[in-house]
């Protein structure tokens, strides 16, 4: 009888034991969005875009929030009406303080003992995600990072990019599950097969971006408000 109830927990579980590929987002997903790390980022991107347009600081700011929800990121804006280096602009705006991120290590054991393949798919740039992965001491725990260059500058929630990397990695859709805590990047991950999770922490920066698609309950197969709880409730 006392094992009765673990029995039927499991049971009811949700039921992972399909996936074999595990997708995961970086920023405000892996750590909590109360860091206030994108912050640090969203506030460089600001100073970029002053710097260059010579606008003040809410004027700045106001271009650099129509850029992100008219091309899907402000890199992508300031690439295709200012020309701007890539390379520069990914190495300003990710210079920031990661030290206020701390190791969480419920959550290292719950996704090292995931089956299977595991992948950092990010907005951001491999450099940052690299030294986020370091910080919260998570780096051997995946194959590879799916960077903005990686998808050509193509972001989330750009279909495109995610069949790119599919198709590079080998990896099959109904066979894979991806966690975000922006809803809108689900969708083209739900349309292509992909089993999605959608970390609801109610930051700011996960309510930003572009205007489509527009997530609906249908895209979204699972809703979290703990990344490492749910990892260790699913059934593997």
């Amino acid at each position: 009888m006392p094992h009765e109830p673990a029995a039927k927990s499991q049971e009811t579980a949700p039921d992972f034991r399909h996936v074999d590929t595990w997708i995961f987002d970086l920023d405000n997903t892996l750590y909590p969005a109360s860091s206030d790390l994108f912050a640090q980022i969203d506030a460089k991107m600001t100073s970029y875009v002053q710097a260059l347009s010579g606008l003040g600081w809410d004027e700045a700011r106001a271009l650099q929030k129509t850029y992100y929800r008219e091309h899907g990121t402000t890199l992508n804006g300031l690439m295709r009406n200012h020309g701007v280096d890539p390379d520069e602009f990914l190495g300003f705006v990710h210079d920031i303080d990661v030290a206020v991120l701390m190791p969480d290590a419920d959550l290292k054991t719950a996704i090292a003992g995931l089956p299977g393949r595991r992948y950092i798919f990010t907005n951001g740039c491999r450099d940052h995600a690299s030294r986020v992965l370091k910080q919260l001491d998570l780096t051997e725990l995946f194959d590879a990072i799916w960077d903005i260059r990686s998808v050509d500058y193509r972001p989330k929630p750009d279909p495109s990019g995610y069949r790119r990397m599919l198709d590079d990695h080998a990896v099959q859709p109904a066979r894979s599950a991806m966690f975000e805590d922006s809803a809108r990047n689900l969708v083209p991950a739900h349309d292509l097969g992909i089993t999605t999770v959608w970390l609801k922490n109610g930051s700011l920066w996960s309510k930003q971006g572009p205007e489509h698609p527009k997530p609906e309950a249908r895209h979204i197969h699972y809703e979290i408000d703990d990344l490492a709880r749910f990892l260790h409730t699913i059934r593997i």
